[in-house]
């Protein structure tokens, strides 16, 4: 009977998967017509955030993940740091917070989300590329001028959600120069495997994901970072790595 019962949940499970996966695209084509329609230049930036924002929120309903926030949503210009767990983090925030991602150029070639996401403001870089990151960093400046959130995960990689590596200063140092709001967030899943880490490639975890039943992930917004203007960066990324640690272990 267990075997039974294991392999019924199995092909439910299958079952659910190509649901979502078929509601997933026409969603998509639906975002898209409406990201299409929103300006290039003036408040297009604050609109793409929008229609990026209502995108996340149906993607996420679409795959039975449910996000329970805890603190008060930034407002911009702030620029958001937040721990970096799974492919999930950015749609996760972008749901609650009307922001402009700084993303993998990697995410660029992935089904569905990589057509979208440059239409919808996302901010690629190339790791390792030089060019790209000064790039990144004037995109970044820019947004923040114009009364943007923007979405950092300045760990450069994701972890199994225990811990935060250490941050990366870059983006930092550009809050630091126009004296913007730095908001630590941190996310944490249930279950802890939809962590994705390592080696992991995005299909197999993301059909995982479409074929369960139910998910969840809280999501927690600290207290603003506030710093004068030409403060250290490299301070300012330590001081926001640990608020993020204690709201992680449910200290802030």
């Amino acid at each position: 009977m267990a075997a039974v019962a294991t392999a019924a949940a199995g092909g439910l499970g299958v079952v659910r998967a190509g649901v979502r996966v078929a509601a997933t695209s026409a969603t998509a084509a639906m975002v898209a017509a409406r990201a299409g329609r929103v300006p290039p230049y003036g408040a297009g930036l604050r609109q793409r955030a929008l229609v990026l924002r209502d995108g996340c929120r149906a993607a996420l309903r679409l795959h039975g993940v449910v996000v329970e926030v805890d603190g008060a949503l930034p407002q911009g210009p702030a620029l958001l740091a937040a721990n970096h767990v799974s492919w999930l983090d950015p749609l996760v925030v972008a749901a609650a917070v009307p922001c402009l991602p700084v993303s993998k150029l990697d995410v660029r070639g992935w089904p569905v989300i990589g057509a979208l996401a440059g239409r919808l403001g996302v901010i690629f870089h190339a790791r390792g590329d030089a060019a790209s990151g000064q790039r990144v960093l004037r995109e970044v400046e820019v947004a923040l001028q114009k009364g943007m959130v923007v979405l950092n995960f300045p760990e450069g990689t994701t972890s199994d959600g225990r811990a935060v590596l250490p941050f990366r200063k870059g983006l930092f140092g550009v809050a630091a120069r126009l004296g913007v709001p730095v908001v630590p967030v941190a996310l944490r899943y249930q279950p802890a495997g939809l962590a994705w880490t390592g080696d992991a490639t995005f299909l197999p975890h993301y059909l995982r994901l479409a074929a369960r039943g139910r998910s969840s992930v809280r999501l927690r917004f600290g207290a603003p970072e506030t710093s004068a203007a030409g403060s250290d960066a490299a301070a300012l990324a330590e001081a926001v790595r640990r608020r993020v640690q204690a709201l992680l272990r449910g200290d802030a």
